[in-house]
């Protein structure tokens, strides 16, 4: 799986983003669950106008947006993308 880069610790949990906070890069996608693994909580939820959900998930004062639907051959709930919010 991915790894998501801040600029003071690495995780190497599920997805598959590489990117840096410090200016706002994000490479691929990532999911709720492997942002939640590496210390991230739920901020927040929304319904978005796709119909999915939108979940905000912070770590310190960094606060990242996930869009997050449900598909018809999965058993879970998609994460569609995740970008840091600024």
């Amino acid at each position: 799986m991915g790894r998501l880069i801040d600029e003071t610790k690495h995780c190497a949990s599920g997805g598959s983003i590489v990117g840096r906070y410090a200016n706002g890069r994000i490479g691929a996608t990532t999911t709720v669950q492997s942002l939640m693994d590496g210390g991230y909580t739920v901020a927040g939820v929304t319904q978005t106008a796709g119909g999915g959900a939108g979940v905000f998930l912070q770590k310190g004062n960094a606060l990242v947006f996930c869009d997050v639907a449900e598909t018809p051959y999965s058993p879970t709930v998609a994460t569609k993308y995740c970008k840091p919010v600024k």
